[in-house]
């Protein structure tokens, strides 16, 4: 097929290729003002209002298996017994249906066992059309409670925390409120899940009392509306080991740490090796971000998927996945645009596919290159409003494609939602993440050396696993295993096909990236959030 050229004003080409100058990382400040609207969660008419309902369980101390300090300081040494508590119920997931229902006028009592203690109170809020006359759209959304005599708060499966924090998220001090942002640029129909840690202290004194709630209130503000960095910091990680050869890759110590926010939806990252930048996609905003490792975040490229008059009708607009050719150009998938280009050193745009066999590809989701030049990517229909049954599409399948010396050829059409893609380190094998629940597969292909493949079998298989999300993201680290975003979080499977573990994080990771000098960042675009997690292998990734 032909390649054509868009042109695009020199100050614009200026813009996508270097960015606007962001904004220093910081912390989102908790409004101080008088709210605009606020909701009382002890009343019945306020619970009922964000249609949620208070869960209610005590904890119980338990011995556990750990290890002693290793000469790493790290946990590598003898096993010993140590203690934690039970049930762990931060999670967003986890299962509270058959927790004791709290009149939410009762939040107040004092509950607990006494003496050394701990609980939790668990609520999922909606939020709501209308409060009063007041639109919460676009607000700033604060939950504000005090806990009898200590909290932890998690939202949405979420715990951050950092070095010298006080409140927030984390224990402010002694019977101190604790108020923190839990929602920005929220929409009514929003849920959010809200977790309460409560203490009985002084914990080196245990006093003869109990716990209780003193207050639990949302208040909602006007504020920004656009993303924001924070200060790198740490948020809970839980890694599943179920082989051994899963200590080679997470150390034993892991950590994750938050780098942006405030984002509808992150996708299709890439890493810029010549400026330490990570760009990655929002799909649902129609823009590229710009991340740079001093922690400024900018706008790269607005409209980076469609500019149609009936944008409205779609979910999912903008850019998708993103990539490097051997050139260092980004290749961009456009959702709504419904084709794959190259932003080129010059600042033009070459369309290298939007046509197969003069039908328009349905929405190109993600891409890989091959040494040589070669390009595959992915095309369901997910970024057409309707998807499978939009009267938009017009090819009869959702194909793997190649692009190899200017032939487009559909390798192809097992998948009904092709997604990640992604070559072994050799380049022998071509991996294929589908996102189906009813067929949650990773096929592999062998890769030709003229663009096609070959002998496409079911590598790995997760249709039977827990989890609503079906198969994203699909990276290699030098070693052959595969990072996978799957159901319940990210499966490391081996070249072998073997389960070594899994990743899990508070917010669902759809796509990721290698980065940094050594190649052992992995960057993770997880729903409305930016992550970083160090790996102890390096991962596949333009250049080496």
């Amino acid at each position: 097929m032909r390649l054509r050229i868009v042109l695009i004003s020199a100050t614009t080409a200026a813009a996508l290729l270097f960015g606007a100058s962001g904004s220093d990382a910081g912390e989102p400040e908790v409004p101080s003002s008088a709210p605009a609207a606020a909701i009382d969660l002890a009343t019945h008419d306020g619970v009922r209002l964000v249609k949620g309902e208070w869960r209610y369980s005590d904890t119980k101390i338990i011995e556990v298996d750990f290890k002693a300090p290793g000469p790493d300081g790290q946990p590598t040494g003898k096993t010993i017994t140590t203690y934690d508590y039970t049930p762990h119920a931060g999670g967003a997931d986890f299962d509270d249906s058959r927790w004791e229902v709290l009149d939410p006028t009762t939040l107040d009592r004092r509950r607990g066992t006494g003496r050394l203690s701990f609980n939790w109170y668990r609520i999922n809020v909606t939020i709501p059309e209308r409060i009063g006359q007041f639109n919460p759209a676009g607000s700033t959304v604060v939950f504000d409670t005090s806990v009898d005599d200590y909290a932890e708060v998690w939202v949405d499966g979420e715990l951050p925390r950092q070095a010298g924090q006080s409140g927030g998220s984390v224990v402010k001090g002694w019977n101190a409120s604790n108020r923190l942002i839990i929602g920005r640029d929220v929409q009514p129909g929003q849920k959010i899940q809200l977790a309460v840690f409560g203490m009985n202290g002084p914990i080196s004194n245990p006093p003869t009392n109990f716990i209780w709630m003193r207050n639990a209130k949302l208040e909602f503000t006007k504020g920004s509306t656009v993303p924001i960095t924070v200060t790198p910091h740490e948020v809970n990680v839980e890694v599943i080991r179920i082989d051994p050869a899963m200590d080679a890759i997470v150390g034993p110590n892991p950590k994750i740490f938050k780098l942006a926010e405030g984002f509808k939806f992150t996708e299709g990252p890439v890493w810029i090796p010549n400026g330490n930048t990570l760009l990655f996609s929002d799909p649902n905003s129609n823009t590229i971000y710009k991340y740079t490792t001093d922690g400024k975040l900018s706008v790269f490229r607005e409209k980076s998927g469609y500019a149609g008059t009936d944008i409205a009708d779609y979910g999912q607009p903008g850019s998708n996945g993103l990539a490097l050719d051997r050139e260092g150009r980004l290749t961009i998938n456009e959702h709504g645009n419904r084709r794959v280009t190259r932003l080129e050193k010059d600042g033009t745009v070459t369309v290298l596919a939007d046509r197969y066999e003069g039908k328009r590809l349905n929405s190109p989701n993600d891409l890989v290159y091959r040494s040589d030049g070669a390009l595959y990517f992915t095309d369901p229909p997910f970024g057409l409003p309707k998807f499978f049954a939009d009267p938009r599409k017009e090819l009869p399948f959702s194909g793997i494609y190649s692009l190899y010396r200017g032939t487009l050829r559909v390798i192809s059409k097992d998948l009904s939602g092709p997604n990640g893609i992604a070559l072994s380190p050799d380049e022998k094998y071509l991996y294929v993440g589908n996102w189906d629940e009813k067929k949650k597969v990773v096929m592999r292909y062998e890769a030709n050396a003229d663009g096609t493949v070959s002998n496409g079998r079911v590598f790995f298989d997760m249709t039977n696993a827990r989890g609503e999300d079906a198969i994203d993201g699909v990276k290699v680290d030098r070693q052959g295993n595969l990072y996978v975003s799957g159901p319940g979080g990210l499966w490391v499977i081996s070249p072998a096909g073997k389960h070594l573990g899994t990743i899990k994080v508070p917010r669902h990771i759809h796509n990721m990236a290698w980065g940094d000098e050594d190649g052992k960042t992995l960057y993770l675009c997880a729903r409305s959030g930016l992550y970083r997690m160090r790996l102890n292998i390096p991962g596949v990734r333009p250049g080496g």
